[in-house]
């Protein structure tokens, strides 16, 4: 079993940054791909960024490309995503999951685990 525990959202203003964090317990996170999920009220779930095992293959979505960074660091079973530039549009519940990474990276494959979410909100 894995727990994923996300930190670090908060309020901030347009413009600004915050970085997430996603830790894992209860099993080494680095046999899994590391994946950040977003969720706006009324919205559907939006897949944002992804991160291979080791670290070296990355996956954004194209409304996030030059502004977020996701990174891992495996000695400390966590995985991160440094957001830029924050936009209101950017306001959401932010979702950490898992998955062994076999399967070809989308939002409908089955993740093994997934966290609580926190909160962002970017004001104008």
């Amino acid at each position: 079993q894995v727990q994923l525990v996300e930190s670090g959202g908060g309020l901030v203003q347009a413009g600004g940054s915050l970085r997430l964090s996603c830790a894992a317990s209860g099993r080494t996170f680095s046999t899994y791909r590391g994946t950040w999920f977003r969720q706006a009220p009324g919205k559907e779930r939006e897949l944002v960024a992804a991160i291979s095992r080791s670290g070296g293959g990355t996956y954004y979505t194209d409304s996030v490309k030059g502004r977020y960074t996701i990174s891992r660091d495996n000695a400390k079973n966590t995985v991160y995503l440094q957001m830029n530039n924050l936009k209101p549009e950017d306001t959401a519940v932010y979702y950490c999951a898992a998955d062994s990474g076999l399967q070809v990276l989308g939002p409908n494959i089955p993740y093994d685990y997934w966290g609580q979410g926190t909160q962002v909100t970017v004001s104008e």
